[in-house]
């Protein structure tokens, strides 16, 4: 599900900019209209992880932060996993939040790979460290 992967991520990176509040606030009407019984624990939790994320971004612990993103891609999975009109709902709210922000505040994409091998050539693609031993 690539909206949950980059839900998660760019969820977890606007909570980091100006847009904060709106990116609260749409997510947690999400859960609101669809896990009512748990909007007010989501409230808590995007309280939470804000904190979380300055101060792993004052740190500079980009593995905190993946941790976050990971934390709300698996919330994200199971409340699709309920009802896929969240998918529509949560693009829509992501684009908006984002849209919203100034071109040098918007959350970059999630990486492109692209690669082309000919003849007897390789090719290596890793989103994180890559350790390979030729013999």
């Amino acid at each position: 599900m690539d909206i949950v992967d980059t839900g998660g991520s760019t969820l977890v990176a606007l909570l980091a900019t100006d847009a904060w509040m709106q990116a609260r606030e749409g997510i947690v009407a999400l859960w609101r209209r669809f896990r009512p019984t748990q909007a007010d624990e989501v409230t808590l939790a995007l309280d939470e992880t804000r904190e979380e994320l300055l101060a792993a971004r004052g740190d500079g612990d980009t593995q905190g932060e993946a941790d976050l993103a990971r934390d709300w891609q698996r919330r994200l999975r199971r409340i699709l996993a309920e009802d896929p009109e969240v998918a529509e709902q949560l693009e829509r709210l992501l684009a908006e939040v984002r849209g919203s922000l100034p071109e040098a505040e918007r959350p970059a994409p999630g990486p492109v790979f692209h690669t082309q091998v000919s003849g007897h050539g390789r090719a290596y693609l890793a989103g994180r460290d890559q350790h390979i031993t030729e013999r």
